[in-house]
C-alpha cells in the first residue's frame, strides 16, 4: 500500500521528518505514535499525497507519488479514506448527505449507492441521526460520521488522524472496534494516536504494529500487539 525509502519532508535545509523507511502491507494494521508536534500529521499527509517528499521516495499503491499528475492523485485518493482530526462537515446538509459527498466527488451515482449508504449509516450507529445536521451532533457522532464518510467509496487504505482525541473512553472503544472490523474485512488501517490506552485496548482484537516518530525520525518498527 505505502512504501517509503529514505523519505524526508521539510522546508529549506531543516527537515521536519527524515530517513523514513517502512512498508505498509495490504491488510495490515498500524498505530502511529509520538509526542505532540513530532510530525505524525505530516507523515500521514505523505501517505495520501497531500504532501510530496522533499527527499527519498514514497510509493503509493506502487506508484511514485512525486510523479503523479493531478488526475492520478485524485484517482489514488479515491482508494484512501482519511478521517481528519478536525472533522469538517457542510453544516447546511444532513448527516447522510455529508457522508455521501465523496460519491459525488468520485462521479458515482449516489442514487445507485442509496442502499449501501443506509447500511453504512446503520453500521456506524447513526440511523436515528441520519437527518440531523452536523451542529446537532455530539463529538462521538461526528467522529462516526467522519469514519463513514471516509469509507463510503470502499477504499483500500484507511488513515485516521487522532480519531478518538475528542471523545470519551467508551466512544473511543467503539471507534476502535469499527476500525478493527474494517481491518478484518481486508482493509489496511493506519491510526495516529497519542493514546497509549487505546493501543493497549487493541491487544487481543487485532494483530497490529506500533510505529513511533520522535526527533523527526521513524524509530524501529515497534512491538507487535
Amino acid at each position: 500500500m505505502i512504501d517509503m525509502q529514505d523519505a524526508a519532508y521539510g522546508y529549506g535545509t531543516e527537515p521536519i521528518l527524515s530517513d523514513l523507511t517502512l512498508r505498509l502491507a495490504p491488510g495490515s494494521f498500524h498505530f502511529l505514535t509520538g509526542p505532540s508536534g513530532a510530525g505524525k500529521t505530516t507523515f500521514l499527509k505523505l501517505c495520501y499525497a497531500e504532501l510530496v517528499a522533499t527527499a527519498g521516495a514514497v510509493r503509493i499503491f506502487g506508484e511514485d507519488a512525486a510523479t503523479l499528475s493531478r488526475d492520478q492523485i485524485a484517482l489514488t485518493r479515491q482508494r484512501i479514506g482519511v478521517v481528519h482530526q478536525d472533522c469538517q462537515f457542510l453544516d447546511h446538509l444532513p448527516v447522510n448527505e455529508n457522508i455521501a459527498l465523496p460519491l459525488t466527488v468520485a462521479a458515482r451515482d449516489a442514487a445507485a449507492q442509496a442502499e449501501n449508504l443506509r447500511e453504512l449509516v446503520s453500521w456506524v450507529g447513526l440511523s436515528a441521526r441520519a437527518q440531523a445536521f452536523p451542529p446537532e451532533l455530539s463529538g462521538g457522532e461526528r467522529q462516526r460520521a467522519a469514519l463513514a464518510r471516509a469509507i463510503i467509496t470502499d477504499p483500500d487504505l484507511i488513515i485516521a488522524d487522532e480519531p478518538t482525541g475528542n471523545v470519551d473512553w467508551e466512544m473511543s472503544l467503539r471507534l476502535l472496534q469499527l476500525l478493527v472490523e474494517l481491518n478484518k474485512m481486508g482493509k489496511t488501517v493506519l491510526i495516529a494516536t497519542h493514546d497509549l490506552a487505546l493501543i493497549r485496548a487493541a491487544k487481543g482484537q487485532v494483530q497490529a504494529r506500533v510505529l513511533r516518530i520522535a526527533n523527526g525520525r521513524m524509530q524501529s518498527a515497534g512491538a507487535d500487539l
